[in-house]
């Protein structure tokens, strides 16, 4: 049992890899079709260049992995806060 782990790990991140390529290629398609805003495409590939930004500035991906969610779930609950801030006082 404990010798398919690794292979298991391996299915797992591909098929995580896979999704992510269709996210990608679906969304570039969107695009072109005028289907999607560009600026909601620009605010959903923050966090991905924030990993990356951060991976090759830490040199420890696993780190900068946990300082992007970080970052991500602080300017989350920042955007709710403005727009419900915005909601009360208009």
């Amino acid at each position: 049992m404990e010798s398919m782990v690794p292979y298991a790990v391996y299915l797992v991140l591909g098929l995580v890899g896979l999704g992510m390529l269709a996210i990608v290629l679906f969304g570039l398609r969107n695009l072109t079709y005028g289907k999607v805003n560009p600026m909601t495409v620009a605010l959903s590939a923050v966090p991905m260049i924030l990993l990356v930004v951060l991976g090759f500035a830490l040199g420890d991906w696993s780190v900068a992995a946990i300082y992007t969610v970080l970052i991500a779930l602080g300017l989350a609950s920042a955007s709710l806060l403005l727009a419900g801030l915005r909601g009360v006082i208009s």
